[in-house]
């Protein structure tokens, strides 16, 4: 198979074509990626590429590892695509992983998305970015670019524009979905410069929308934060250059930085995330009049789950350590009824009625599954499961419960419906308000 860039060697199995770990782009680090060199020779892209540097995902505990088994590397601008054989001119969806702009990665086997492909006849492209001190927010010292790991996910989309009819895919017709961070990413990018005719769906899932609810007062929240964070990884890197730092040190310093996030007063949902008034993002000033312009162009599916909050709240060592276990899951259950309605139901709610208001469509969902034997209920990233993977992938996965399956019939609807969004956008959902199975945990 060939793209813009060089020949590459594909899998091709049970009607499946994969083609793993390419690069869309060149990283150096505190810099925007560029476009990737073309190659001589082949390319072999039957193998995943790198994910980006990182600690371990502290919500390990809800997905199991995502990252296990790939090798981190900062050069990461890498994506794979998967396509049906014979593909010819099908809808494309673009997938940017999740992580709190810290951890995961697109190449991660959990996110395989056959069964996406399968179901809804679809071409799926996911994408590796850089994440945390690599990504969003260096030292000051460093002199880096900004809003480099956003900048990756434009330089992917525009990859997928450049190449992905040779994997049958119609790059003008290409909806990028994400979950959390990634939900968070698809917001940013609708209104980043020079991404207008790159997509025109978005489905955004559990997004804590610090882009899309932005104010004022909230980057300036978040600019003060930023100056604790760097002020932290200066006192890690201790007249180290950043430029010059080995990953393990960089690694430090990311993690003073989140530390001190925790400890401002500005409770903007995630320490690392794209920054309002930096390239490609508007000021806050003029956020809502790029809102308004992108809900011109773009669909939106937006949504969340019954128990968004839970694993927040229960990684809180107050709570961990209450015994016995049913009390411990009774103050899950009632302290996350309140972050869930806060941070994530309440403004997808919000943010759907102003894109509607601003003369867009938009349809929104909930997620009420919750497995038998979770403290978690039906949590944050409960649905990755029913749209990604097989049971065996996730056979890890502690928010699946004493059973540790996703729901088959569950799976079958939600791809169903994701790709029939990717196909006919919201004339191709049921409703307007979805709501993805029931479990017994309530909200």
């Amino acid at each position: 198979m060939e793209v813009t860039t060089g020949a590459i060697d594909v899998e091709e199995r049970d009607g499946i074509v994969r083609a793993r770990g390419l690069p869309y782009g060149r990283a150096e680090r505190f810099a925007a990626g560029r476009p990737v060199d073309s190659w001589s020779g082949r390319h072999d892209g039957t193998r995943p590429g790198p994910a980006c540097p990182q600690r371990a995902g502290r919500l390990d505990f809800v997905t199991g590892p995502l990252v296990d088994g790939l090798r981190f590397d900062e050069d990461c601008l890498v994506l794979s695509v998967t396509a049906p054989r014979d593909a010819v001119s099908l809808p494309v969806m673009v997938w940017f992983h999740g992580g709190a702009y810290v951890a995961g990665g697109g190449e991660a086997p959990k996110y395989d998305p056959a069964p996406l492909v399968r179901a809804g006849n679809v071409v799926v492209v996911t994408v590796t970015y850089r994440l945390g001190i690599f990504g969003y927010l260096a030292p000051a010292e460093a002199g880096a670019d900004d809003n480099i790991g956003l900048r990756d996910q434009i330089l992917a989309l525009r990859w997928v524009r450049e190449n992905v009819t040779a994997f049958g895919g119609n790059p003008d017709d290409v909806t990028v979905f994400g979950q959390s961070a990634g939900g968070d990413s698809v917001i940013a990018l609708m209104v980043s410069d020079g991404t207008e005719d790159l997509f025109h769906r978005v489905i955004a899932q559990s997004s804590p929308l610090a882009i899309g609810t932005g104010t004022s007062d909230t980057a300036a929240g978040r600019s003060a934060m930023a100056i604790d964070m760097q002020a932290a990884m200066s006192a890690v890197l201790d007249g180290v250059a950043p430029r010059d730092a080995d990953v393990e040190l960089l690694l430090q310093a990311e993690a003073a930085a989140v530390q001190a996030a925790r400890r401002t007063k500005f409770l903007g949902a995630m320490a690392f995330a794209p920054r309002l008034g930096r390239y490609p993002l508007p000021s806050a000033d003029t956020l809502h009049t790029r809102l308004a312009e992108a809900a011109q162009r773009c669909e939106l599916l937006i949504g969340y789950t019954r128990n968004d909050g839970a694993p927040f709240i229960a990684m809180q060592p107050r709570i961990a350590a209450l015994r016995p276990d049913y009390v411990r899951r009774q103050a899950i259950r009632v302290a996350s009824r309140s972050l869930t309605t806060r941070v994530f139901a309440r403004s997808c709610k919000a943010f759907a009625h102003s894109w509607r208001i601003a003369g867009g469509r938009a349809a929104t969902y909930r997620v009420d599954w919750a497995p038998a034997g979770s403290a978690l209920g039906a949590c944050h990233c409960i649905e990755l499961p029913h749209l990604f993977g097989d049971p065996h992938t996730w056979a890890d996965a502690p928010m699946l419960g004493t059973a540790r399956r996703p729901d088959e019939a569950l799976a079958q609807r939600m791809r169903s419906t994701w790709t029939a969004f990717a196909h006919g956008g919201l004339d191709a959902l049921p409703a307007a308000e979805l709501q993805f199975g029931q479990g017994p945990m309530r909200r």
